[in-house]
């Protein structure tokens, strides 16, 4: 297969223009610039679609919907057919194509309107993509980035709610990202699409309208984060909270209960990367406050949070523990569709804050 030529445009400055719209900036009275979740995508989507010929973008419904969450929006015009594709409903069509054209030499971002519907390609993912490289001694990369929605969204039902964050993290030859903020989103991804090894890039579709805070750097065309290092979203003393994507929010609210009303500095650190993971960072929290709550939206058994417990017990962190290791899970059941049973099948800041305070004794 020959490299996609890069679409003719109008304009360079044209481009750029539209690269600018695309990020919707929001200032609040004092100055502060805000992103949410999808245009953080957007913006990180047509900054490496322009930067490299390479990169194209393919899925059910992204190119003249503007995507099924309209997170593609735009990018048709800009960038055209040949970079820009809509498939039929055929996951395992397209994503074998899409894998091909990785070990071809070429860069593709595959969407999936929802990862439920990835286990229709996880043939291609992890015996194609995934073991790939190894399998041919080194000689075959594939750089290829499966991106969409993970995990429950609101009243859609067992068959589009499961988050494979462990499925996928226990994959040689995957690398499994689980962003949070608009932040993580813009740099996550664009460090995804440059990376030469699959990635498999879980975004949740109720963050999606999600605002955040960003800096000038978060804005620029050159920002990208590393994959595999966790950030402390809050500073603490007493207790850590270890969470990804939506759930970090949660870890947030509590904390500030946990201060509110017990004096208690809880440190709360957002994963980014579930593979790898950043076990150091993990280490040294415990190491600091003693104490340790995991969070995540998957089933309990055989989790994330499964994987952080038997880190710490093979690591020097056990010997700093004050209390056993509190795990907040989703509910081991496949989601319920009705709203009230939904809403008990998944953690909350409630939730947190009782293992919490079960943690420390309160």
């Amino acid at each position: 297969m020959s490299k996609l030529s890069s679409v003719a445009k109008t304009s360079m400055m044209a481009v750029r223009a539209s690269a600018k719209n695309s990020l919707r900036l929001a200032s609040a009275a004092s100055g502060t610039k805000t992103l949410t979740v999808r245009d953080a995508i957007n913006s990180a989507l047509a900054e490496e679609l322009d930067r490299d010929d390479d990169v194209f973008l393919m899925g059910e419904e992204v190119a003249q919907y503007n995507g099924a969450y309209k997170v593609s929006r735009g990018l048709l015009d800009r960038f055209g057919e040949r970079r820009v594709i809509d498939t039929p409903i055929t996951e395992m069509g397209f994503t074998g194509l899409t894998v091909g054209a990785s070990l071809a030499g070429l860069k593709p971002v595959c969407e999936f309107m929802t990862f439920n519907f990835a286990m229709q390609s996880i043939d291609h993912i992890i015996n194609s993509a995934a073991k790939t490289l190894y399998m041919s001694g080194g000689k075959q990369p594939c750089n290829i980035t499966f991106r969409g929605p993970n995990g429950a969204a609101a009243g859609v039902a067992a068959q589009h709610s499961q988050d494979y964050s462990a499925w996928y993290g226990s994959i040689p030859g995957l690398k499994v990202i689980s962003p949070y903020s608009a932040e993580d989103y813009r740099g996550l991804l664009k460090a995804a699409i440059r990376d030469p090894n699959p990635t498999v890039f879980l975004e949740n579709e109720m963050l999606y309208g999600e605002s955040f805070e960003v800096s000038e750097e978060v804005l620029s065309p050159d920002f990208v984060l590393p994959i595999g290092k966790a950030k402390i979203e809050r500073e603490g003393s007493d207790i850590t909270l270890v969470s990804h994507t939506r759930n970090v929010g949660h870890c947030l609210e509590a904390a500030e209960t946990l201060k509110e009303k017990y004096g208690v500095n809880a440190e709360v650190l957002n994963l980014r990367s579930i593979k790898p993971m950043d076990v150091p960072a993990i280490v040294q929290s415990v190491k600091k406050t003693g104490h340790l709550v995991t969070v995540e939206a998957g089933f309990p058994a055989f989790g994330v949070g499964s994987e952080i417990c038997a880190q710490i017990m093979e690591s020097e962190a056990f010997d700093y523990l004050d209390a056993p290791v509190e795990r907040v899970t989703g509910c081991e059941v496949p989601t319920p569709y009705a709203k009230e049973l939904e809403d008990f099948a998944f953690p909350d800041s409630e939730i947190v804050l009782r293992a919490s305070r079960k943690v420390l004794g309160l």
